[in-house]
């Protein structure tokens, strides 16, 4: 299959990014103004502004040249990266109540925590419509098909076995186990299993299998060569199907989890990165899938989007919650010097990592011989 041209992917990218920096930013302003701080400031993208207006609140909202993100600067910050402006305490008293640094520690946590909380509420709130249209797939952790050769037939699997857990882990279902093989290429599984009433432990090597897709995409997953004994779709009401989503949304971010921590310990490769020129790709790809493709693609990048903003670094939503937590243990604010220090490192490993990625990207476009 032909992958979709660059106005598609365009417009793939822009649907696909555009609500998501919004509605992550609009979870900020949201609770900001609940808590009754003052925002100067609401744009998607960076730099120089494109357009914009400004409403009777005194908030400037615009649209800026570079769409890689977004930003509410609440009254009181110094910059888009929401670092305290050490001339606050010089405000009017009216005004310096109306900022983010004269509120209570739990409403400031509040405030930052509500970009990636939104970006998680948004996909379980898309997961749970799909199955609610759809249903759930049921389909018990017992091996149904075992493939002659396979690493599974080799380790003495057999027609079913059901597998009670795998690394540790007990799954609930033949996806969650499914799942755990495919996030481990080439790597050993302690898998129990139950057989005839008694359980045993057996020792399989999941085999390294690179899978492609319809456009190209290669994928490095685990494979043991084992299929289920029955699979069944069960409609489901409301409020399972929000349960479901909240399922899918933490084993989402538990496989982000494992796979950084693959690549820290060298077990994937860096390549397995991805930036922005790839999401491009992908959300064109997904969309020329159908719309419903494209939904589920939204979904996953939603949960991926507030996953990274909680990660610990200066200038993300998590930095800001981790110097929040050691004001809250020293039951003082982490001096300005050291919040200076912490911001302009977290800058220069954001920056450093996007300048990775991008040529990462690049180098593996057809072009340039990926």
């Amino acid at each position: 299959m032909h992958s979709p041209g660059i106005l598609l992917t365009l417009v793939g990218f822009a649907l696909l990014l555009g609500p998501l920096i919004f509605l992550h930013e609009l979870g900020h302003y949201t609770v900001g103004r609940w808590c009754g701080v003052k925002a100067d400031v609401f744009s998607i993208g960076f730099g120089k502004e494109l357009f914009g207006w400004t409403d009777k609140r005194g908030t400037r909202w615009k649209v800026s040249m570079l769409p890689l993100g977004g930003y509410v600067q609440f009254a009181g910050d110094a910059d888009a990266s929401s670092k305290p402006d050490a001339a606050w305490l010089s405000l009017p008293a009216e005004e310096r109540e109306r900022t983010l640094n004269a509120k209570p520690l739990w409403q400031r946590a509040a405030v930052v925590a509500a970009g990636p909380v939104t970006n998680f509420l948004f996909a379980i709130l898309i997961l749970a419509g799909f199955s609610l249209a759809f249903g759930k797939i049921v389909a018990a952790p017992v091996i149904g098909t075992v493939e002659v050769g396979s690493v599974a037939q080799t380790a003495g699997l057999r027609v079913g076995d059901r597998v009670v857990s795998i690394l540790g882990e007990t799954p609930s279902d033949w996806e969650a186990m499914h799942m755990a093989i495919a996030q481990h290429p080439g790597e050993p599984l302690d898998v129990v299993i139950e057989r005839g009433g008694q359980r045993q432990t057996l020792q399989v090597k999941a085999r390294d299998k690179v899978t492609k897709d319809k456009f190209g995409n290669e994928s490095r997953i685990g494979y043991l060569g084992i299929g289920p004994a029955s699979i069944e779709r069960v409609a489901v009401g409301p409020v399972e199907a929000v349960g479901l989503a909240v399922g899918q949304t933490w084993t989402i971010v538990k496989m982000s989890v494992t796979g950084i921590g693959q690549i820290v310990t060298g077990k994937r490769d860096t390549k397995e990165l991805g930036g922005p020129l790839k999401i491009a790709k992908f959300s064109g790809e997904q969309l020329s899938l159908g719309w419903l493709n494209f939904v589920w693609f939204v979904a996953l990048i939603s949960i991926n989007l507030g996953f990274i903003n909680l990660l610990p670094i200066p200038v993300l939503d998590g930095g800001h919650l981790a110097l929040y937590a050691i004001e809250a243990v020293r039951r003082k604010p982490v001096s300005e010097r050291g919040q200076e220090w912490a911001f302009r490192t977290g800058l220069a490993f954001v920056v450093a990592l996007m300048l990775f990625v991008t040529v990462n990207d690049i180098a593996q476009f057809k072009i340039f011989g990926g």
